[in-house]
């Protein structure tokens, strides 16, 4: 609602998202990233929990050993810098890595930019009512700030639950004198709890991510007034004039102007594929592919489509497979009557 309310109506073109990619600015929620550094970490941990506690009873035994030595003894910090070393390289490993699957999943593909980090004054000495009002009175992030307890709240109904589960347990373990056994249980506590945290943080973060995604579009839509700029833009750019000639030349041999009109429905992805569909039964049992394209066709096919109140309807996955799976003048595949006969029943009683 606030792109409509600064007049900005219309999608982002493909040329704009993939400069904004360019420039490191893309859609992602680093709930994703975060979720799955936790649980990969954890799941390192339990499988080698073990290990880290014969490491941890080795030092204690090597300090307690040398206790009476002088503290400048140079073997003391080494014996303090291996031990950390060998206990948090596996897990720093796996938490990169993590972090690393995490964003690549999101972005399809390394997306790489200095332009983020740049330095700015704006980004050192931010206008402080501004970046309170981003930061804590929007929508965005009240919602950020309503996240954060919604985890603390997570973490303690977990850990009470798990807790008052077997604490009774544990007391009686401690009270029998029996320590190694009472660490043990709650190394298994802690992890159960970890575990589950971090699986609920994954299944968090997937809503997460369709909400960024949907925020990002929606901040990246424009106005007719950008489209024309943004036109006259392209037209001056090399790769962008020969991608154009190729357009031209894909609308002409499909006629995609009088197939679209003639369409009863534009499929799309919706930036990246557009397929416009139309049944007639006197034809085929089935809807005829009037029209397709990717990219720069698509949003042709889009915009013949909206000056001809032919309706769109965005499913990503039938645009994509239409898109791939047929040719123009193609009778859709069998695998897709069922979803696009929902799309048309749907259309029907829209009264389209």
């Amino acid at each position: 609602m606030a792109a409509e309310d600064e007049g900005r109506t219309e999608e982002a073109s493909e040329y704009k998202l993939e400069k904004a990619r360019k420039e490191g600015r893309i859609a992602k929620s680093q709930e994703v990233a975060s979720a799955l550094v936790l649980l990969l970490s954890v799941i390192t941990l339990i499988f080698i929990g073990k290990w880290v506690l014969q490491q941890c009873c080795e030092i204690l035994v090597f300090y307690f050993s040398r206790c009476l030595n002088a503290v400048n003894d140079s073997s003391f910090a080494l014996a303090f810098f291996s031990f950390f070393a060998k206990i948090v390289f596996p897990v720093a490993i796996v938490g990169v890595v993590g972090a690393f699957v995490g964003n690549i999943i999101q972005t399809k593909g390394v997306v790489f930019s200095l332009k983020p980090i740049e330095p700015k004054l704006s980004k050192i000495l931010p206008k402080i009512g501004e970046y309170l009002k981003k930061t804590m009175f929007s929508m965005k992030g009240l919602f950020n700030i309503g996240k954060s307890f919604g985890k603390v709240i997570i973490i303690a109904i977990i850990a009470y639950f798990l807790i008052k589960k077997d604490l009774f347990v544990l007391i009686e373990i401690i009270s029998n004198g029996n320590i190694s056994l009472a660490l043990g249980k709650i190394a298994i506590m802690s992890a159960q709890l970890l575990l589950i945290v971090a699986i609920l943080f994954l299944a968090i973060s997937i809503p997460d991510y369709f909400i960024q995604k949907k925020e990002f579009l929606e901040s990246m839509k424009m106005t007719k007034q950008e489209q024309k700029e943004e036109y006259k833009e392209m037209e001056g750019d090399p790769e962008v004039k020969g991608h154009l000639k190729q357009m031209q030349k894909q609308l002409l041999s499909q006629n995609i102007p009088q197939a679209v009109s003639e369409s009863d429905v534009v499929i799309t992805n919706p930036t990246h594929y557009a397929v416009a569909l139309k049944y007639d039964r006197d034809e085929s049992d089935s809807p005829k592919v009037m029209a397709k394209g990717e990219d720069l066709v698509a949003q042709t096919i889009k915009k013949i489509a909206k000056e001809n109140n032919v309706p769109i309807v965005e499913n990503r996955p039938i645009a994509r497979g239409l898109y791939t799976e047929t040719k123009v003048g193609d009778i859709i595949p069998e695998t897709y009557y069922r979803a696009i006969a929902l799309i048309y029943s749907h259309l029907k009683t829209k009264n389209y």
